[in-house]
């Protein structure tokens, strides 16, 4: 039926069908519709379900940051089938963001261009929502971010405050300087800002864990627009300091070869289709680099089991939708797990974990 609604959904605002859709699913969650959800998109197989950096995840299959922004709504999304939910962009104080419009459709792309400037209602609001973060049944990660008025030269602070209020409320976190909807953030990418960033970070973490607080990985999302040595420089900086992974990647700024006129000379971030090849590229070079050491979880382009896979195989060990959900409905998830096990099995891999990197 999706194909139907999204004729409809698409000729509304697209950030108000956004609300709409966080909106049904709370409704969903209050009245008890998780089972319902969990009966129609579901796959449940052994083979699906991976362990990385000590979590077990169902199957490979997460949402990305920016959908569920202020924790409200994951205990429904992993309803959903997806085996990974990650929750806002959070930053310590709650921000409205950029001005609308900020959120627009490429249909003829297949894609998004976003420039929403980490809208959310704070670190406070979200830990009241992530209380119950175990019971989600799935894991949840936290992406972090720091406020649009914290000047670069104070932004460790932000990030040391938000692990200081939500670090025991998530499985794993990620640290976001590749966001390009927020000024100067993705400077945060230069090398000796970086390092002194995760220094800074690196330290709350050892001394919440030194006062009791659990053990939890940190991610960095990186940006697809760096040069080849900027990325190598960039995954080893975040492996040398001690963080647990790489997400690849964040939004591209890059407008090359989009067939729509409509919008591409709107600012922000392009998610989708387009990214797709980018992201995979980054992934299998990544991999190269430090994916002996740190899992790497894959973004940009997924649409299908196929493009999950191709990414798998590039060295994702997880992967994650969002792009892809808003082109091919709720039933992405079941869709992508339904043809990695045909893919899998085609292949002669009997977990998930044995074709990571196998197509290098």
């Amino acid at each position: 039926m999706y194909p139907l609604i999204k004729k409809f959904l698409f000729k509304l605002d697209p950030e108000e069908v956004h609300h709409r859709t966080v909106s049904a699913l709370k409704m969903a969650e209050k009245s008890g519709g998780r089972g319902l959800l969990r009966s129609m998109y579901h796959v449940s197989d052994e083979s699906l379900a991976t362990d990385v950096c000590g979590i077990k995840f169902p199957n490979p299959v997460g949402l990305a940051a920016g959908f569920d922004k202020n924790a409200e709504v994951y205990h429904g999304l992993a309803a959903m089938g997806f085996g990974f939910v990650e929750v806002g962009t959070i930053t310590p104080l709650a921000q409205s963001g950029n001005e609308r419009p900020r959120l627009f459709r490429l249909a003829e792309d297949s894609a998004v261009i976003n420039r929403m400037g980490f809208n959310n209602e704070g670190a406070d609001a979200a830990k009241k929502n992530l209380l119950h973060y175990e019971t989600a049944g799935v894991p949840i990660g936290v992406n972090i971010g720091k406020n649009k008025v914290t000047p670069n030269e104070e932004a460790a602070s932000d990030y040391e405050n938000c692990l200081d209020v939500l670090y025991p409320y998530g499985h794993y976190f990620v640290i976001n300087v590749s966001s390009p909807n927020t000024p100067n953030l993705r400077d945060l990418q230069e090398l000796e800002s970086l390092k002194q960033l995760i220094a800074s970070i690196q330290e709350k973490k050892n001394s919440l864990e030194a006062n009791g607080a659990s053990k939890k990985p940190i991610f960095l999302k990186v940006a697809p627009d760096m040069t080849d040595e900027h990325m190598r420089d960039v995954v080893h900086t975040a492996v040398d300091e001690g963080l647990s992974g790489i997400i690849a990647t964040n939004t591209t700024l890059s407008r090359e070869g989009l067939a729509s006129n409509e919008y591409i000379s709107e600012a922000g971030g392009l998610s989708g289709l387009p990214l797709k090849e980018r992201s995979t590229k980054w992934i299998k070079e990544i991999y190269e680099e430090v994916g002996a050491q740190v899992p790497i979880i894959g973004v940009g382009g997924i649409f299908n089991g196929d493009d999950a896979y191709e990414k798998i195989l590039a060295g994702a060990s997880l992967i994650q939708v969002y792009t892809g959900m808003i082109y091919e409905g709720p039933g992405i998830v079941k869709a992508i797990n339904s043809r990695l096990l045909e893919l899998m099995k085609r292949d002669g891999f009997s977990n998930i974990g044995e074709a990571v990197g196998a197509g290098r």
